[in-house]
């Protein structure tokens, strides 16, 4: 695999490439928003007006799958940012990959590039700018922990006596195991997605080494990981619904 071009910002590592690419995610799903309701019409709507409609309906029927739609209407707005943005993510990695050959202590912004400052003379690395930034364990952390403080803060706001309550349900001795379990939770969401869309791009790589070969191995894979990463948006989705739920609605405790 290439590496990264992380750079040291005031002691934190900083991957410009994932800072890139959510950059892209982020342009590339308001673009697509903002298209597909520039021209609204009843009578004659555009493809992707329908489209987008299909997906808004899309994401009611996962959310009334979690909690009753009239309390969880609040929620689509969240739940079609996470479906697109993810869905976009997971994709931007497969049509092609942005590559440079890096000698000894390449700079960017006056920073030295870490992987090159190691480099002897002579040596050189590649360095990979464009990938999906779900590849990327710190994205899909960032997501997860805000999916985290959404739960918490709506299930403090909305629903704080039982929400509280059930951190010592059934007995009190069970609160470790309880915390335990909702730490878990964004843990696991997002090892999820980072280990699925990790894992697609170093096969790849993989099935690009054979060369010529390969290609028909690629074209394959590379519609495979369409339907994974959707798979995977709906995944991450969904858990959230379904976590929202549990820590906002007393009926599903």
């Amino acid at each position: 695999m290439h590496d990264s071009p992380i750079i040291n910002v005031g002691g934190f590592q900083l991957d410009l490439s994932a800072v890139l690419m959510l950059t892209v995610t982020c342009v590339i799903v308001f673009v697509l928003a903002r298209l597909a309701v520039r021209n609204l019409s009843v009578e004659n709507p555009s493809k992707l007006q329908n489209f987008m409609e299909w997906v808004v309906e899309f994401v009611h029927g996962i959310i009334a799958s979690a909690m009753d739609l009239r309390k969880g209407k609040g929620y689509v707005s969240l739940g079609l940012t996470l479906i697109l943005f993810i869905f976009i993510a997971n994709l931007l990695g497969l049509p092609f990959a942005f590559v440079t050959e890096a000698h000894h202590t390449e700079y960017v912004f006056g920073l030295p590039i870490e992987s090159t400052k190691d480099l002897a003379e002579g040596e050189h690395s590649h360095i990979n700018w464009w990938k999906s930034p779900t590849a990327d364990i710190s994205v899909t952390t960032g997501l997860a922990l805000m999916v985290f403080v959404i739960i918490h803060v709506q299930g403090l706001r909305l629903n704080r006596k039982h929400y509280l309550k059930h951190y010592v349900e059934p007995f009190w001795i069970f609160l470790p195991i309880n915390i335990v379990e909702n730490i878990a939770k964004p843990v696991a969401l997002a090892i999820r997605l980072y280990a699925n869309i990790f894992a697609g791009e170093v096969l790849i790589y993989a099935i690009l080494k054979a060369g010529a070969f390969g290609i028909p191995f690629l074209a394959a894979w590379q519609g495979f990981s369409i339907f994974v990463g959707a798979l995977q948006a709906f995944i991450f989705t969904i858990l959230t619904m379904v976590y929202i739920s549990q820590a906002t609605i007393h009926e599903e405790h």
